[in-house]
């Protein structure tokens, strides 16, 4: 590619500072223009935004903390198109004009197709919208053309090599994800270096969830370096990928800034040993379960509402382990319903104990589909 940014971590516009934790519009602009100036300071010059980021603000807040107060020659604005928010061939170009009007930017250099999973994979291609890309990069309003990618490594192969033009890729990668069932952090990575296109990591501490991780978890890490913060080790992992271009931290304080900064502004490589701590820290988490299913599929052969059983428990397992409760939506929503279109949902489960008779593991299925579909269904 023509241009990479210089350092590798990115400046992810999407949990900024509020005013109002209530209304995630009521950004706190101030805030966010000494964390932009910080970033610029040290060398860091990658900004990334979306057309729903912070209630819709972000865009127009880049324009204000950013864009109005540096010379755009001076930084790298990503910004993306969601299948959601358009249903015709003029939707697309209506929402590229006014995220050009809300950022100021004149040109992204960074444009990118939105989440893209197999469940809206269609719309996208319904509307023609990797040649629309094309074309916006031809025109000169795009430097560089990509996606951000929630799905399995086989579909991210198959769209790359269906669409080689495409640039590069967006990936969730952190160390507690690299060998997830459902996240394919690893297979996914390996998948976007085999094609060639460079990778930009979205969620590499898991929204939160790699900054506080369990007290014998810290122990190892703090035991590898007692002056390095729990979330550093999350942000290294991942950076220290050869074929990673940018690490999006979405940077929610000043505080976390400085944090981040103070360990990438000289970026060191994880060593094999400290890769090898971070992936047992996983391990630790990951043991941390809800529900004990081992997958066996006992349960499933006899089911007579085809429920996929622990398919639903392993995304259930996600969820309780990331706090759900504090965090909202996750991307296992989205899983939760492509599952369902082949097999039955967790709510549609009658009650026939057939599973739990078979159960090695001894488990309440039946209550615990009820939970399932409480959580995923409400």
């Amino acid at each position: 590619m023509e241009f990479k940014p210089a350092k590798k971590l990115g400046f992810g516009l999407m949990r900024l500072p509020q005013t109002d934790p209530t209304d995630g519009a009521a950004v706190d602009v101030e805030q966010v223009k000494q964390m932009v100036d910080l970033f610029m300071a040290k060398g860091f010059t990658y900004f990334d935004t979306a057309w729903m980021y912070n209630g819709f603000a972000s865009e127009r807040v880049a324009k204000e903390a950013l864009v109005d107060r540096y010379p755009r020659e001076s930084f790298t604005l990503a910004t993306k198109l969601h299948s959601g928010f358009f249903n015709s061939l003029e939707g697309r170009d209506e929402i590229f004009n006014q995220q050009l009007e809300k950022t100021g930017a004149g040109y992204f250099d960074y444009y990118l197709l939105h989440g893209i999973e197999a469940g809206c994979l269609p719309h996208f291609e319904k509307y023609d919208c990797f040649n629309w890309l094309l074309a916006k990069r031809d025109a000169g309003l795009v430097k560089h053309a990509g996606f951000s990618f929630h799905d399995s490594a086989e579909l991210l192969d198959q769209i790359l090599t269906e669409h080689p033009e495409m640039e590069f890729v967006q990936l969730q990668i952190n160390y507690l994800d690299w060998e997830s069932e459902w996240i394919q952090s690893r297979a996914c990575y390996e998948v976007a270096t085999r094609h060639g296109k460079p990778v930009i990591v979205m969620e590499p501490v898991k929204g939160g969830t790699l900054a506080q991780v369990p007290a014998e978890a810290e122990a190892l890490l703090k035991g590898m370096d007692a002056n390095l913060s729990v979330p550093s080790w999350a942000i290294r992992f991942v950076a220290t990928l050869p074929n990673v271009m940018v690490v999006l931290s979405g940077m929610s304080n000043r505080a976390q800034m400085e944090d981040n900064l103070s360990y990438m502004e000289d970026f060191q490589p994880l060593t094999d040993e400290e890769r090898a701590c971070c992936l047992k820290v996983a391990d630790i988490i990951n043991n941390q379960i809800t529900v004990p299913c081992t997958a066996c599929h006992y349960c499933t052969d006899g089911c007579p509402m085809q429920i996929c059983i622990p398919e639903y428990f392993s995304l259930y397992n996600e969820d309780m382990r990331d706090d759900l409760e504090h965090k909202g939506w996750t991307i296992n929503f989205t899983n939760y319903d492509r599952l369902t279109e082949k097999f039955g949902r967790a709510s549609e489960c009658i009650g026939c104990g057939q599973c739990e008779s078979v159960c090695p593991q001894h488990l309440p299925i039946i209550e615990t589909l009820q939970k399932v579909a409480e959580h995923f269904e409400h």
